[in-house]
């Protein structure tokens, strides 16, 4: 993720437990990590696309979760 630049916009992921991760937009289209990451995963090319990355790299079963724009 080193040759992405993070422009400020952020959605924080959370599901009953808490937070769980979050999404970033980078210069050409969004990263996602989960709090246990210690980078960013790939970049999409739409907010949707990495909100349903994030959410497919949860634990089976896991809700959807609620994204909280900061």
């Amino acid at each position: 993720m080193t040759d992405h630049t993070l422009t400020g916009q952020t959605w924080v992921a959370f599901t009953q437990a808490g937070a769980v991760g979050s999404v970033h937009r980078v210069t050409d289209g969004f990263t996602f990590k989960l709090l246990k990451d210690e980078d960013y995963r790939s970049v999409y090319s739409t907010l949707d696309a990495a909100k349903s990355a994030l959410h497919a790299s949860l634990l089976p079963g896991t809700a959807w979760p609620e994204f909280r724009e900061h």
